[in-house]
């Protein structure tokens, strides 16, 4: 499953790390054991603790020992903060991935008075995700802007997979999407989408059901919230605390 998941294409565009190191910095045992993964170089990051190596493949995170022998998955907790590292480091991947999306990749739901920005991935037939939809008014006038990105559950041949495709090809998106969260029966439309990119990069992210909410902080939050509650999480997020144990 790990090296299925290195070689695809889709996951080269992903492998940037915040804090990679020098080509000269990595021991050779490193450079040799990811390259044997399918990662190149630029994967591999430096961690908090010595003889250890932090790999990205795409948005998953792994360690590798400075020997070059055992990949080790989990996370590192650092035990005098009680602060999660490697949760840490997934927000940060997160929030870089969604920040590298562009607005014309989505279907938004701009607020008026934007305070917060949730990315959402969203399934047109699941119920929760209709009835966060069906309250989209209430979240835009409580600041909150909302981009949809698709994650058809049932995959990519399915009846979801097509009712996404059509939403976005319709000439306007935001009111197909209204029409089809409503249970509306869309004309079968097809053209150039980036529905199956977004459930890829839902794959990669961890995504399991939805609605799957990522905020601007790299939370991941699943599941419904009523508006109130969204705000009311949205502003804890937002305050400046280190994920922790």
């Amino acid at each position: 499953m790990l090296l299925k998941r290195i070689h695809s294409s889709f996951l080269a565009i992903l492998l940037v790390p915040s804090f990679a190191v020098m080509a000269d910095e990595i021991p050779e045992a490193v450079s040799t054991a990811a390259q044997k993964l399918g990662l190149t170089e630029e994967s591999i990051s430096v961690t908090p603790l010595n003889s250890l190596y932090e790999l990205r493949a795409g948005t998953q995170l792994y360690y590798l020992s400075e020997d070059g022998r055992y990949l080790i998955s989990g996370n590192i907790i650092e035990l005098d903060s009680r602060q999660n590292l490697t949760r840490n480091r997934l927000k940060e991947i997160r929030t870089e991935v969604v920040a590298g999306l562009k607005g014309d990749q989505m279907v938004a739901f701009p607020a008026k008075e934007p305070n917060h920005t949730i990315t959402v991935f969203t399934d047109i037939d699941c119920g929760y995700c209709r009835k966060l939809h069906s309250e989209m008014a209430a979240y835009n006038d409580l600041g909150i802007s909302v981009n949809y990105l698709f994650y058809p559950r049932t995959g990519l041949d399915s009846t979801a997979y097509k009712k996404a495709v059509s939403v976005w090809c319709d000439k306007n998106r935001q009111d197909a999407m209204t029409r089809a969260k409503a249970g509306e029966t869309l004309p079968e439309l097809d053209c150039t989408n980036p529905v199956a990119s977004h459930f890829m990069l839902g794959n990669e992210l961890g995504i399991s059901g939805t609605p799957a909410i990522i905020t601007e902080q790299g939370d991941l939050m699943p599941g419904y919230l009523p508006p109130q509650d969204m705000k009311r999480q949205l502003d804890q997020y937002r305050a400046p605390v280190e994920d922790k144990i």
